[in-house]
């Protein structure tokens, strides 16, 4: 056989056998590693190099010695689930780097870790100053939490005390130019609808990337040609408008009327409205 061929043959077969390896150890294998399953993971690459193109090695040694350093990690990480101290030893444990706003020196010392190292990881996470942080934890396999203080934090609807309704995931219904009738159907629309949205933003369904329905039933689209401006949608905005209107409306009609049983009328739902609006405000307008 000839040798390019043979190396052919070795590197497709090994493929098929790191990929089958990899589906084996899990997925963890590919989100996070441990110092163990890097150290193998690097180990088993080098002997799939070594076997793929050197013709001189025994390729069923080499497959032995894959399958043996896939099996360690293997075992190891079905150890380290029956056992805390085996995973602490195996995996390793998180590191506290910032206390109360404060760095823990011997901590970061002890992972290796320098000052401007940690500003970075901090940095990724939105936090810039060291003393907004409550609390910075180094976890096993290197990334950085952060737990911002409390009046750091960016405020949400419930420290306004809004009531937000659940967001479903969005449903894609036009997927480069082709209609997707899956996501229609999920969403319970249909193509003369998605035919009406299109034309109200003067879209050709052709020119279309990417379009999706969010769970408010508004439509979203990104463009082939992005020099398209697309109007901005107006139904949230003119909603809320014609609910302050109406707000603005009772609160004239109370202050009008000399019935006192109509002006209390008014004045009562005026207040009901006022409270409605204040609810889906932040809706409205985003």
């Amino acid at each position: 056989m000839p040798q390019w061929l043979n190396i052919i043959l070795r590197s497709v077969i090994l493929v098929i056998v790191l990929f089958l390896l990899t589906k084996w150890l899990g997925k963890k294998q590919l989100s996070q590693l441990s110092f163990f399953e890097y150290v193998a993971g690097i180990t088993i690459g080098s002997i799939a190099a070594e076997i793929s193109t050197g013709l001189e090695t025994n390729f069923f040694h080499g497959l032995y010695s894959m399958f043996i350093w896939t099996a360690i990690p293997f075992f190891a990480g079905l150890l380290a689930i029956k056992s805390k101290k085996a995973r602490d030893f195996i995996e390793g444990r998180e590191t506290v780097v910032i206390k109360d706003g404060k760095i823990q020196e011997e901590n970061l010392t002890s992972q290796k870790y320098t000052v401007e190292e940690l500003l970075h990881l901090l940095r990724k996470k939105n936090a810039f100053q060291v003393s907004d942080v409550e609390f910075a934890v180094l976890e096993a396999n290197g990334d950085l939490n952060v737990l911002l203080k409390k009046e750091k934090q960016p405020i949400t609807p419930q420290d306004l005390n809004l009531d937000i309704a659940p967001v479903k995931v969005p449903e894609t219904v036009i997927l480069e130019g082709q209609i997707m009738d899956s996501g229609l159907a999920a969403s319970g629309l249909t193509r003369e609808w998605l035919d009406v949205e299109l034309q109200k933003q003067g879209i050709a369904q052709d020119n279309v990337f990417i379009g999706q329905v969010d769970s408010y039933g508004q439509l979203t689209v990104d463009l082939y040609d992005d020099k398209i401006q697309l109007p901005e949608p107006q139904e949230k905005p003119l909603l809320l408008s014609s609910m302050k209107k109406c707000q603005a409306d009772l609160e004239s009609y109370a202050l009008a009327t000399e019935n006192e049983k109509a002006k209390q009328m008014y004045e009562k739902h005026s207040v009901k409205l006022a409270e409605i609006i204040r609810k889906s405000e932040y809706l409205l307008k985003n």
